[in-house]
């Protein structure tokens, strides 16, 4: 146990004299010296003590005018309050939370892979606070600090999700890992929902980003502009020499940039809440399809045919494909009639591959459900056509299956019509 700790529980059992020479006296731990502190301070840090040990906080402040991006911080409200103003199920659903439940983290790491041998160096977060946004970044000023580090973030969490960026394959998974080895000395984690920016982001965006990085996604989608930011793959080697010289010039360097990282997480939530609750005036047909066919894919029937729906009317691929969705959750819901018009309407595409399948999907529905042998020919026939067509001639195993499926239909028709 350390001094000023046993100091510390030592204080009630202190005698005290009547005399007036014996008045309790205030004990004085001797300071603990922080390196380059009045230049840490000038930037908003400030150290936090633990027994013989100490990690550094800072604390920054945002009116909720703060614009970051295309957004304001409180427009972060209306997201949450546009969630709990509709029946909407959907996996970054914030129905049932209050704005100040969300809690945008993002952590600063030694290297990108898992186990003990990776140490977090900065774990950072933002939430509102009444009319202002707070970010706190809690660092770790020697290996030997841990302690410290975690104790000081985790004893005022007071918060119900976690919104990340690849925070549940990465950020929260090492936190988990680090926390093992000094749960005996802080306080244990909590059990946060989660919302993960990143799988959103690339549903809705891959078909026009090569790649995800959340850097790519602020310039491309949001409008954030990153100005002398330090790469994020420099960070270990500046943290490194941080531990070695004390100076505190490169990490601030690199607190922006955890910063930006944070307060982006808080643009892209507000902006993935507009896009899926269909209230950003400015989305494109694409990011509509994106969104429609999520909600496909989380069996959201009636939300999916809501988004779908609207992008039918045009005559571009984008109506195709919406068509094709539709199609789909037609014949799911055993309704032939409906899934035979849609897919009649994508057979008009001028995309091959479209084309091909619903051929395919129009032959099954002609054989089995309308009983029209003669008609599921004819869409087969189509079907071995265009992939026999030279844009896609390359794909021979879909080719020998439809002239399998082709040679039954005719045998098929041949034995009730010999």
């Amino acid at each position: 146990m350390s001094l000023k700790n046993k100091l510390n529980r030592l204080k009630p059992h202190l005698s005290v004299s009547h005399s007036t020479e014996n008045s309790p006296k205030k004990i004085e731990l001797p300071e603990m010296e922080i390196p380059f502190r009045d230049k840490w301070e000038q930037e908003s840090v400030k150290p936090y003590f633990l027994d013989d040990n100490y990690c550094l906080i800072r604390e920054v402040k945002f009116p909720l005018s703060y614009q970051h991006g295309h957004y304001r911080f409180e427009e972060l409200k209306t997201a949450v309050d546009s969630w709990n103003q509709n029946s909407i199920s959907h996996p970054l659903s914030a129905r049932g939370h209050r704005v100040e439940e969300l809690f945008f983290f993002d952590t600063e790491t030694t290297g990108l892979g898992g186990g003990v041998g990776n140490t977090i160096f900065i774990l950072g977060y933002a939430s509102i606070l009444g009319d202002e946004l707070i970010l706190r970044q809690h660092i770790l000023p020697n290996p030997g600090a841990e302690i410290p580090l975690y104790h000081s973030f985790l004893e005022k969490v007071n918060y119900r999700t976690l919104v990340t960026y690849n925070g549940k394959s990465f950020d929260w998974p090492q936190v988990k890992t680090r926390h093992t080895l000094v749960r005996e000395h802080v306080p244990k984690l909590p059990a946060f929902g989660h919302f993960d920016l990143f799988h959103a982001a690339r549903r809705l965006w891959k078909h026009k980003l090569d790649r995800m990085k959340l850097s790519i996604v602020e310039k491309e989608v949001l409008g954030v502009e990153r100005f002398d930011d330090i790469p994020g793959y420099l960070a270990p080697i500046i943290y490194f020499d941080f531990i070695e010289s004390k100076q505190p010039d490169g990490m601030l360097g690199i607190l922006k940039h955890n910063e930006i990282d944070i307060l982006s997480l808080v643009t892209l939530y507000t902006h993935l809440t507009f896009q899926i609750t269909g209230t950003d005036y400015k989305q494109t047909r694409q990011e509509s399809y994106e969104v429609g066919r999520w909600f496909a894919s989380l069996g959201d029937a009636e939300q999916a045919k809501k988004v779908l729906t609207t992008l039918t009317k045009e005559k571009d691929i984008t109506s195709t494909k919406a068509k094709l969705i539709l199609a789909y959750q037609q014949k799911k819901e055993r309704n032939w009639g409906n899934a035979k018009e849609l897919f009649l309407e994508v057979v008009e595409s001028e995309d091959l591959q479209m084309r091909v399948e619903a051929c395919v999907e129009l032959a099954k529905i002609f054989e089995h459900r309308l009983i029209d042998l003669s008609k599921a020919i004819w869409y087969c026939q189509e079907a071995v056509n265009y992939v026999s067509s030279d844009s896609i001639n390359s794909n021979k195993p879909i080719f020998e299956q439809l002239q399998t499926r082709l040679r039954r239909l005719e045998q098929k028709y041949a034995k009730y019509h010999g």
